[in-house]
């Protein structure tokens, strides 16, 4: 007969403390402590304050559209035109620029575009019932086809003093504007996720989407609005990132898409949705900054950054069924 001592305990029944020590965002918490204490003696650079406020500018952008991704992927969707819309966003507050728009007048129609192009997905998948990767994938080609049209090779450049503290400003001291910015952001998604009616139903929705039509879910209307809000945060994105070059070309965010995806499901969020956290998303693009910075320290040429980033979501896929099949 198996004793108490070894009898398995089910995770319901479990303390919180117990429960967190053995989730997959502590486990990725150690990772990040453990990346931090190997940056640290690799290079004497990396724990000067100003290299480790610049550090954040690897992932602060990327980890804005991450939060809404989450949410958007833990609802059982995909959106991979971001980095196209973001593209698309920089291309319209460039052209606006050129025409004299002021910074305020920037800022709306970025915060606008990206919500155009958020409606635009939304309406196809939420409103015509069409395969979400399917349409992301033709709309992230026909945004970035836009800006090509818009562009070609060239570049618009002399945004106002004003407009580059949003990508270049400091709130105080190291903490820049896009720092603190990445923090209220993560608070506000982890309440809307964790806290609140809306956020139940995208767990309900992830898990079983027909039955929650079923029990009076408005389906169709929560993945629209999901969609709505990765198209904002791409929106915010753009204004952050064209802020911080001071120019905007239509190859710009080239590749976004694949690291946003990798902060998702790194963060643990269920690629198959209904599972996920914030937290574990924000810990992740902590993991992924933390990563990107140190091998720059070392130089480290980029193409060998992209692989490791695809590695990355290639390992975090097979990691979290590793992890089950080690807890059972």
């Amino acid at each position: 007969m198996t004793s108490l001592s070894t009898r398995h305990i089910p995770d319901r029944l479990q303390s919180p403390m117990t429960r967190a020590t053995r989730s997959w965002e502590a486990l990725l918490l150690l990772v990040a402590i453990a990346i931090f204490i190997a940056n640290s003696l690799a290079s004497p650079y990396f724990l000067d304050p100003w290299n480790l406020s610049d550090a954040s500018f690897n992932f602060t952008e990327k980890a804005l559209i991450a939060f809404a991704m989450a949410m958007l992927v833990i609802a059982g969707e995909i959106d991979l035109s971001v980095a196209s819309i973001i593209a698309l966003c920089s291309t319209v507050m460039g052209a606006a620029m050129m025409a004299g728009v002021p910074v305020w007048g920037l800022v709306a129609l970025g915060l606008g575009t990206g919500l155009a192009c958020g409606a635009f997905n939304g309406l196809l998948v939420a409103g015509f019932g069409l395969p979400s990767i399917v349409v992301t994938i033709g709309t992230m080609s026909l945004f970035r086809g836009l800006s090509f049209i818009a562009l070609g090779d060239g570049a618009y450049t002399g945004y106002p003093a004003g407009f580059a503290w949003f990508g270049q400003g400091y709130v105080w001291w190291v903490f820049s504007f896009e720092l603190v910015l990445f923090v209220v952001m993560a608070l506000l998604f982890s309440i809307l996720l964790h806290r609140t009616n809306f956020g139940r139903l995208v767990y309900v929705i992830g898990n079983n989407a027909t039955a929650a039509r079923f029990s009076g879910v408005r389906v169709d209307r929560v993945r629209f609005i999901l969609f709505l809000l990765t198209g904002l945060m791409s929106g915010i994105a753009a204004i952050c990132l064209t802020s911080r070059l001071g120019s905007t070309r239509p190859s710009i965010a080239t590749g976004f898409e694949l690291e946003v995806v990798t902060m998702v499901v790194l963060g643990g969020v269920s690629i198959l949705g209904g599972s996920g956290s914030i937290p574990g998303v924000v810990i992740a693009a902590l993991v992924m900054g933390l990563v990107t910075f140190g091998l720059g320290l070392l130089n480290v040429p980029g193409i060998v950054m992209s692989i490791i980033v695809g590695a990355l979501l290639i390992g975090v896929i097979a990691l979290p069924r590793l992890w089950a099949m080690w807890r059972r």
